[in-house]
This record gives structure tokens, C-alpha cells and sequence, in this order.
């Protein structure tokens, strides 16, 4: 039934789940559609256009299959990818669970020590890449390293027997940050793409419509709208950016398209709002719009509407199960709340003791354990941790919020330490574990320094740094690098658990040699502001009282990207009596 006669009190009392006892992703999501049908829209940034029909990514599929079971892929084996969005990307990824294997899909913008540690842990048979990511990977991170050109699949078969698999059997491991250690697996097994009914009930989506996902196909909210729309009958319009996010790029993608549903993440749409001119420069056919990863703020709601006339639906969920909660189009928005739970899905928000909190108090949102099939079979390689977390009668998401009187549900912040930037979940241990890879630091603390996307203003006091050695790219998932004149006299500036290092006397000169510099000020029981900013090639004075942060050029290279969410300073103790300059550039 179309959403546009749907209630949400008639969608959560027709919700059953169907679950098959026998289930394949790459079986519902891929070959079950005809032939002829179209199924993806390719654009390389280079202006070359491919259209995709779903027999020519069948077959690609099954010629994939064939190359990497001829590598020794078998049943519960780790596949690993690190490719740009792409056909012949998304024919390893069926390929891999027709195999009954496990896919563990990373972004080319990952930097090495974050794939380094993935592979490590997952111990892939198979790494699957491109000539242009080849040379970063060496032979040890698994037993063979793919690399896939125009060539590769050409000369294998089409004919392949897919392996028969339960609906319960693992199918994918997403690696996700807590507050304790490097970042965990979380297993999914084949059921999890049947829960993702957001491309239902959120996206509307409709037979043979054009969708556009702006994730990276690396993590759930970006490979889900990858997948869900597919099961539906939907075109894929896939971008293949040539680095990270341009705002002008991607709107005239999806204006040249005609794209008519779209999921997007809070920090595209800040970007986004940038553009003065977006309507009349960008004209678009959008009919749903929809956001997840992080917050959507009510002023991107208001700017999108403005714009382009659409609404935009915000849910909300975490890679362990997505979305639990959502703004519906046959539903009331009411700007700034994440909606209501999802049909089907059992949520409440709980006191410490699992107890239901009033309407209107803060407490934590916690799903029903095993209630839907989107619920992960657990942590890999960590059955104790896996227990912990999901063995319970309630599964914590250590989000804090609020369930007014009407069942909307209003963020109210991380009850943890972990920061969320760009729909990435980064923990504080992986921040501080790069800064002490610099020899000159001793000991270092972090906070998360949040803005609204422009200039930073904080609402949770964070500290971090970026001390990589030169030539050593992504080690801090590309948060901004500080930098610490070698000759200026500094004194300790102190916070809550950390020191920071800044210009206490005298005038520094500074030449920016790449990127920019934000020249931050802060007292000593404040939190930094910027007060100015250095442009490549410029030379500044940075004064007394202040530091310099450079953001260089390469920094959307990670995770996090360059928006201003995330200021990054360096909270240190050092060695010697005269810190070192930090390398940059």
C-alpha cells in the first residue's frame, strides 16, 4: 500500500515480520529481477556515463563469484573490499554471498591504520582492490590480494552454484567505535537487509524510480541504501567521487538524473546549505528526501524545504540496528525530533534499571533484544563483549533522548565518550592512540568540540590531536593536525583532565604551506572559538594566548571529514622542555 494512505498507527498494527528460514541477499536483492531491467545509472567523475541492467550485473556477479572462489572462498570466510562505488564493487559484494562468505567493505578514504586494524581482526581470504589503492596494502592484511581491473572478470564464467543459506547465516561485518579499544565487528546475518523497511515506510520507494544514496559503501547507511532500494525495484544513480564530498558536484549529479529519492547524511546537507543559489543553479525533481548517521538539525530542514520543497525525514539508528526510530511522510514532522519508532521495532527509553521513564524525561533508547530481524549475531571474535551487549532482554544504544506525550522521540546526546561526525562513530581510544605514536607526546585526553557545521562552538568539551609522522597518512582518521612552533614560548593551559600547549608570549609569524590554519582563542575555562583564519600560501601572526589548528588539504581523506564539527588540540605532557614542531603537509 502506498505511504500516502498509510497512518502510523495503521502501519504499526499491519507490521509483521516474514522472515524465510532459507535466505540469500544476493538471491532477494539481485537475481530475482528480470533481465532487461535497468539497475544502475554509473557516472565516474570524469563525465563518463554507463548504464547497468540488472543481466549484465548478474552475470558480473557470477563471474566474480567464480574469481574469488577460485582464491579459496568458501563458506564463512572474510572477503575484503576496498574499492570505489562502482558495478563491478557492488558484483564482488553479491559475489561474496553467494559464496556464503562475509563482507567486509571499507571506504577508499579510510587511512591505512584503520584497514590495517580491520584486516588484522577479520583475517579476509581475499582483498579485494583497485590499481589505484593497491600499492597501500601489503601482503600480510590477507592470504591474497585481488586486484581488480578491466580484465579480471572478463574471462570467467557466468555459470555459478550459489551456496544454499539460512537466513540466521552470517553475511556482513561492519566494524563500529565504542568507548573502550579499537573498533569492534559487528556480524549481520542475511535477515538483516528484510528489517531495513525505512525504504518502505520513510523512502516510499517506488518500481523504477531513481535513488541516490550519498554514503560511502562502507558502512550500513550507505551500503542498506544500496541494497534496499535495489530489493524494491529502484534505479540506482551511483556518483563515483573522485576524492571527498563537493556540494556543487553532487547536486548537479542528481539534477542531470532527475533523481527523485535521495538518502543523505546530516553532514552532505550542511554542506550543501552553502550554496546560496542551490534552487535555481540545481533545479531538482525530488519527491523524498530522507537523513540519517548523526542529528539533522531543524535549520537543514527549513533550508531544504525552502530549496527545493521537500521535507526532509530524519531517522535514526546505530550500526548495530537501523533505523529504530523515524519522521514518516503520512506523519507530522516536527522539526529537531528523530520521529517515531519504526513499525515493528520495540523501543523505549529506560532508567539505569531498564525501567520505562516518564514522557518527557531524559533517559537512554533501548530496543527490545532479538525482536526484529536486524539484530546482530554479535561482536566478532568477542563472545564475552557480544554477551554483554546483546545478550540481554534490552539491547543499549547509549543514546540519551526524550518520548514526549505524542511518542516522538527528542535527542538528547551521547551517553558515552564516543564522538559521531559525518555518521562515523569514532572512539576517543583510537584518537589518543595516534597522538601517542609522535615521540615528543607522553599522555594525551580528548573531547568532542561539536558545532553546527561552520565555525566551532561547543556543546561537549573534547580534546585530541593529529600528531602523524610524515608520509603517514590517516592515522587519526583525519582529524585536524595542530601545530606547535618549535620556538615559542608556551605555557600549560589546563583543562578537565588534559593540558594544552599554546603561544604565551611574543608574536609568531606562520606561513600555511597547504589547506588552511583556524587561529583558535580560548580562556582558561572556556572552550576554544576561532577568531580568524590563514589561507594557503598566506603568512599570519598568531599572538599571545593563542594556538593554531591547520587543517591540511588531504584531511577528507578519512572519516572525518573537514566541517568544522570536530576541532582537534594537542593535550600533551612532553618529553623535553622544548616541544617540537608537529610534521604537517
Amino acid at each position: 500500500m502506498a505511504t500516502t494512505q498509510m497512518s502510523y498507527e495503521r502501519a504499526c498494527a499491519e507490521h509483521r515480520w516474514e522472515v524465510p528460514a532459507t535466505y540469500n541477499i544476493a538471491a532477494d536483492v539481485c537475481d530475482r529481477h528480470p533481465r532487461q531491467k535497468l539497475a544502475m545509472i554509473h557516472e565516474h567523475f570524469s563525465g563518463e556515463t554507463r548504464e547497468v541492467s540488472w543481466g549484465e550485473l548478474q552475470d558480473l556477479s557470477q563471474q566474480a563469484a567464480n574469481v574469488i572462489s577460485g582464491l579459496g572462498v568458501g563458506r564463512g570466510d572474510r572477503v575484503a573490499v576496498v574499492l570505489p562505488a562502482t558495478p563491478e564493487t557492488a558484483a564482488v559484494f553479491f559475489a561474496t554471498w553467494k559464496l556464503g562468505a562475509l563482507l567486509l567493505s571499507m571506504s577508499v578514504l579510510y587511512g591505512d591504520e584503520g584497514i590495517r586494524h580491520r584486516c588484522q581482526d577479520a583475517r579476509p581470504t581475499v582483498l579485494v582492490t583497485d590499481q589505484a589503492n593497491a600499492s597501500r596494502f601489503s601482503a600480510d592484511l590477507a592470504e591474497h590480494i585481488l586486484v581488480l581491473d578491466a580484465d579480471t572478470l572478463a574471462g570467467a564464467s557466468t555459470d555459478f552454484q550459489a551456496v544454499p543459506t539460512a537466513a540466521d547465516d552470517p553475511a556482513q561485518l561492519y566494524y563500529t567505535s565504542g568507548t573502550t579499544g579499537l573498533a569492534k565487528g559487528i556480524v549481520h546475518a542475511h535477515r538483516y537487509v528484510l528489517a531495513h523497511e525505512e525504504f518502505v515506510y520513510c523512502h516510499d520507494i517506488q518500481d523504477g524510480e531513481r535513488f541516490h544514496g550519498m554514503g560511502e559503501w562502507a558502512w550500513a547507511a550507505g551500503i542498506c541504501p544500496l541494497l534496499g532500494p535495489w530489493r524494491l525495484g529502484a534505479v540506482q544513480c551511483v556518483y563515483q567521487r573522485e576524492g571527498g564530498f563537493d556540494p556543487h558536484k553532487q547536486l548537479d549529479f542528481l539534477s542531470r538524473h532527475g533523481v527523485t529519492n535521495v538518502f543523505a547524511t546530516p553532514t552532505a546537507i550542511r554542506s550543501m546549505m552553502t550554496i546560496d543559489d542551490a534552487r535555481t543553479r540545481y533545479p531538482q525533481r525530488f519527491r523524498i528526501v530522507c537523513s540519517a548517521g548523526e542529528p539533522l538539525n531543524p535549520e537543514a530542514i527549513r533550508w531544504f524545504r525552502e530549496h527545493y520543497d521537500v521535507t526532509v525525514l530524519d531517522y535514526y539508528g546505530l550500526t548495530e540496528s537501523y533505523p529504530l526510530c523515524a519522521n514518516f511522510p503520512f506523519m507530522e514532522v516536527r522539526e529537531g525530533s528523530m520521529g517515531r519508532p519504526m513499525p515493528g521495532w520495540e523501543v523505549a527509553i529506560l532508567d539505569e534499571d531498564e525501567r520505562s521513564v516518564p514522557a518527557g524525561e531524559k533517559g537512554e533508547i533501548c530496543l527490545r533484544a532479538r525482536s526484529n530481524p536486524h539484530y546482530p549475531l554479535g561482536y566478532w571474535g568477542l563472545p564475552e563483549a557480544s554477551e554483554e551487549t546483546f545478550g540481554g532482554e534490552w539491547f543499549h544504544t547509549k543514546d540519551a533522548a526524550r518520548m514526549d506525550e505524542h511518542g516522538y522521540v527528542w535527542y538528547e546526546g551521547r551517553a558515552d565518550d564516543v564522538i559521531i561526525s559525518a555518521g562515523y562513530r569514532i572512539g576517543p581510544f583510537e584518537v589518543e592512540s595516534a597522538c601517542l605514536e609522535h615521540p615528543a607526546v607522553v599522555a594525551t585526553h580528548t573531547w568532542d568540540v561539536h558545532a553546527s557545521g561552520r565555525p566551532p562552538t561547543v556543546s561537549r568539551v573534547m580534546l585530541g590531536a593529529k600528531a602523524n609522522p610524515v608520509g603517514v597518512r590517516g592515522r587519526t582518521l583525519g582529524l585536524y593536525r595542530v601545530v606547535i612552533p618549535p620556538r615559542a614560548q608556551l605555557a600549560l593551559h589546563r583543562h578537565p583532565g588534559a593540558q594544552i600547549a599554546y603561544v604565551q608570549q611574543g608574536v609568531l609569524t606562520y606561513t600555511v604551506r597547504n589547506g588552511f590554519v583556524d587561529v583558535m582563542r580560548g580562556a582558561a575555562d572556556a572552550a576554544p572559538r576561532r577568531v580568524r583564519r590563514i589561507a594557503a600560501g598566506q603568512t599570519g601572526a598568531i599572538g599571545a594566548g593563542e594556538w593554531i589548528v591547520e587543517v591540511p588539504s588531504d584531511v577528507h581523506r578519512a572519516a572525518n571529514r573537514a566541517d568544522g564539527r570536530v576541532v582537534v588540540l594537542l593535550a600533551t605532557l612532553f618529553k623535553t622542555g622544548s616541544p617540537p614542531a608537529i610534521p604537517v603537509g
